[in-house]
C-alpha cells in the first residue's frame, strides 16, 4: 500500500476518534517496519510534548501518539510533496524541507504537528515531530474522481508513449511490475473503511510500479533528448494522478471514520 504516513494518518486519526485501540495503530506500523524510532525536531518541541529531543535516545511509536494526543489532535491529512507542488505543508519551514526530501509526511492540523518517516536502516523508521506553522485547507478531490483521473492519465500515457514511438517491450517487464507490488508493505486497515478507497491505494500501487518500470528503463526507447523530454512529460500527469489518488482515498478514509465516531 502507499507509504507509511498513510498509514499513520488512518489509524492514528481512528484512535484519536476512538474507533481504534493504540495497539491496533502500533501493529500497523509494523508492516513499514520492525523498529520505529520517534524523537522531536528541536528541543522546544520535546519540551513541549515531552519527546526526546535530537541526540537523546528515541522513543517507540506509542509516545507519538500520545503527543499528538497531548497537542489537541483530531483527524489527520496526508502530504505527498514534490518539487513544484508542496500542498499540504506550511511554506518555506523546516518540516516542509523535510517532508520534502523524504516526499511524504503525517500532518494533524489541530494539533500543529507534522510527522515525517525516514528509513535510517533495514527494519529502522524514523519518525520526526515538527512543530509547523498554518497550512492552507487542500481542496478536497472527491475519491471517485480521483480513481477516474488515474484511469484516465493511465490511457492518455500510454497513447502519447505510443504515439511518439519511446515506449518499447521489454523481457519479463510484467513479472518485474508485479514482484515490485507484492514486494510493498501490506498494512492493515481499521474496520470499516469504504472498499472503494483501499481499491484506490492498491490500483495506485500497481500504477506506481509501472511508473518505477517506465523510469528506470529510461530512456524508454526515446532516441533523442526532446524525446526523452517528451516522454518524461508523457509521465508527469500520472505521477500527479497517483499522489491526487492517495490524498483522496486517506482523506476519504478519515471523514468516514470520523463520522462513525460522531454516530456513537
Amino acid at each position: 500500500m502507499p507509504c507509511p504516513s498513510a498509514t499513520m494518518v488512518v489509524w492514528t486519526s481512528a484512535w484519536l476518534h476512538g474507533t481504534a485501540a493504540s495497539d491496533d495503530v502500533l501493529d500497523a506500523a509494523q508492516a513499514w517496519a520492525e523498529v520505529h524510532q520517534v524523537w522531536a525536531a528541536d528541543e522546544g518541541t520535546a519540551a513541549r510534548l515531552e519527546l526526546p529531543a535530537p541526540g537523546d535516545n528515541d522513543a517507540g511509536p506509542a509516545l507519538l501518539l500520545a503527543a499528538i494526543r497531548k497537542a489537541g489532535g483530531e483527524a489527520g491529512s496526508l502530504a505527498l510533496p514534490v518539487a513544484g507542488d508542496v500542498r499540504g505543508l506550511d511554506g518555506a519551514s523546516e518540516f516542509a524541507r523535510h517532508a520534502l526530501r523524504q516526499g511524504e509526511a503525517a500532518v494533524f492540523p489541530r494539533a500543529g504537528l507534522g510527522v515525517v518517516p525516514e528509513r535510517v536502516a533495514e527494519g529502522v523508521l524514523r519518525w520526526t515531530v515538527h512543530e509547523v506553522g498554518e497550512i492552507a485547507p487542500a481542496e478536497h478531490t472527491p475519491v471517485g474522481e480521483a480513481e477516474h483521473g488515474m484511469s484516465s492519465a493511465m490511457r492518455e500515457a500510454a497513447s502519447t508513449l505510443t504515439e511518439l514511438d519511446v515506449s518499447r517491450r521489454r523481457p519479463g517487464v510484467r513479472g518485474e511490475i508485479a514482484e515490485t507490488v507484492s514486494t510493498r508493505p501490506q498494512p492493515s486497515w481499521p474496520q470499516g473503511v469504504p472498499q472503494r478507497c483501499l481499491r484506490v491505494l492498491q490500483r495506485s500501487t500497481e500504477v506506481e510500479a509501472i511508473l518505477r518500470v517506465a523510469t528506470e528503463d529510461a530512456p524508454g526507447g526515446a532516441m533523442s533528448a526532446s524525446a526523452d523530454r517528451a516522454r518524461g512529460q508523457a509521465l508527469n500527469p500520472l505521477f500527479e494522478s497517483v499522489r491526487t489518488a492517495r490524498r483522496a482515498a486517506v482523506d476519504e478514509m478519515v471523514r468516514v471514520l470520523r463520522q462513525r465516531a460522531e454516530q456513537h
